[in-house]
């Protein structure tokens, strides 16, 4: 009785899907009444379309109405994405089986990081690790191709005078990265002989930022955006009306790595000033990923403020559905990340899909290669033509955050658990040997904001190789 129930269920797929896709469609047409036949094969369920999805694939069904959108629908129920031309879609699957109120989820996704950060997690296991070199074979060792990059004012040359100190101690001092300083407005004698006393022997430039890289643009119109700033900071939206503010968040989405002075790297650490840096560092991460092909590395994932970022995601998809920018979508990206709605629903909703989630770029390793390619830098360049770096708030975090899920591959993002940082008020603690300052597991200076905890969302929905 076992072995007929199974031929007699593939029987009844192949009656039906020969009678859903060949007979019914004549008949019903007679009756001219189409959206009966959608009806009916809408009840077929994806494991139904997937048993049967080798016979269909030989045929050509396009011709029948209503078919092609079931397709996709199927698609999309099961993979969480469509990605034909004109017709690109994402939903949010909950792979990761959450289930509660907002209250709910944020309180598992607590315990749940709470227990895995105070897990010692070892180091990078995908790649050997570069381990620093003897003092006196420091002169001649073979650097990855990379900088760290800091943007920074003449009067913060103190605040970041203490991030590098600590940056230093913790990394730098063993490897000897040169240092790139980025500034709009040209560097003081006083501000760089400063910075001297902190970067010991690692080579330093200081880079006075051209206009056409930083300014807004010409097209931007100026009565619009003051319109615009002015709801966004009744709104009590930090720096809403700080031009300089919305300069520096469209130069690090999409500028940046076309500064002369960086084309000549690959990679790039960028260090922010008053951070800290809570563990030491003992291996060549630039090294790292180059061995491992990673394209960006982060410490911190959070929520953004919805109101700062209301049309991205749907600008994002005017793109995608644009001519065949869908080629550009990795089919193994983070997408469940950038949907999920179950955390905090309302910023989902306010911004027509998109969870706000993103990785916290003012710490952030990446690869200038990938911004500078088609697709991203293609991307970048619809966004900045709708000029909602200014009429909106839009931030480098979430450009950068949307850009790596979409096109890269998940397991080409690294997310450093053996590396402790801080950036007030948010900081990442691990559990290891030389963590110091900081206790393990918080994420925030202040508890009111452990609701912005995005990390497990990351984790659980969708799910990237576990390399330690």
């Amino acid at each position: 009785m076992k072995l007929i129930v199974p031929r007699k269920r593939k029987l009844l797929n192949l009656f039906l899907i020969v009678f859903i896709f060949l007979v019914l469609p004549s008949l019903i047409v007679l009756f001219n009444g189409h959206h009966h036949l959608v009806k009916i094969a809408e009840t077929y369920t994806p494991e139904d379309w997937n048993s049967i999805k080798g016979l269909t694939d030989k045929f050509d069904f396009s011709y029948l109405p209503g078919l092609s959108d079931l397709k996709s629908n199927t698609e999309l129920d099961t993979n969480g994405f469509v990605l034909s031309p004109g017709n690109v879609q994402f939903k949010f699957l909950n792979k990761g089986n959450k289930k509660g109120t907002p209250e709910e989820i944020v309180k598992q996704n607590a315990e749940s990081y709470k227990e895995l950060v105070s897990k010692d997690p070892g180091a990078p296991k995908d790649a050997v690790l570069i381990p620093p070199p003897s003092p006196e074979n420091l002169a001649t060792y073979k650097h990855a191709n990379a900088t760290i990059m800091a943007l920074v004012r003449n009067e913060e040359v103190a605040k970041i005078g203490q991030s590098i100190r600590r940056f230093q101690k913790q990394f730098n001092s063993k490897f000897n990265y040169p240092y790139t300083f980025l500034n709009d407005q040209p560097f003081t004698d006083r501000f760089k002989k400063k910075i001297l006393r902190y970067t010991d022997d690692a080579p330093v430039e200081f880079v006075h930022i051209k206009s056409e890289l930083w300014d807004k643009p010409s097209f931007i119109d100026e009565e619009k955006e003051k319109k615009e700033m002015e709801i966004m900071f009744k709104h009590d939206i930090a720096y809403a009306k700080k031009q300089s503010y919305h300069n520096m968040c469209r130069f690090y989405s999409g500028q940046f790595y076309n500064v002369p002075e960086l084309q000549k790297y690959k990679y790039y650490w960028r260090i922010e000033p008053q951070v800290k840096f809570y563990t030491s560092i003992d291996y060549d991460v630039f090294r790292y990923m180059e061995d491992t092909q990673k394209v960006y590395g982060f410490t911190i994932n959070l929520y953004d403020i919805e109101e700062s970022v209301k049309t991205l995601w749907p600008e994002t998809l005017k793109f995608l559905n644009q001519n065949d920018n869908v080629k550009y979508v990795n089919q193994n990206g983070s997408f469940q990340w950038l949907l999920e709605d179950l955390q905090n629903p309302k910023k989902n909703k306010a911004t027509g899909g998109y969870s706000t989630c993103h990785f916290w770029s003012n710490f952030e390793i990446g690869d200038m290669d990938f911004f500078r390619g088609e697709a991203y830098n293609n991307w970048f360049k619809y966004l900045d033509s709708t000029g909602k770096f200014y009429y909106e708030r839009w931030g480098d975090a979430p450009v950068h955050s949307i850009g790596v899920s979409l096109f890269a591959a998940k397991d080409k993002i690294h997310w450093f658990r053996d590396i402790g940082y801080f950036h007030d008020p948010y900081l990442y603690c691990p559990q290891t040997p030389t963590s110091r300052e900081c206790e393990v597991g918080k994420f925030s200076i202040w508890e009111h904001l452990n609701d912005q905890n995005c990390l497990m969302n990351w984790l659980d929905h969708d799910q990237p190789k576990q390399v330690y």
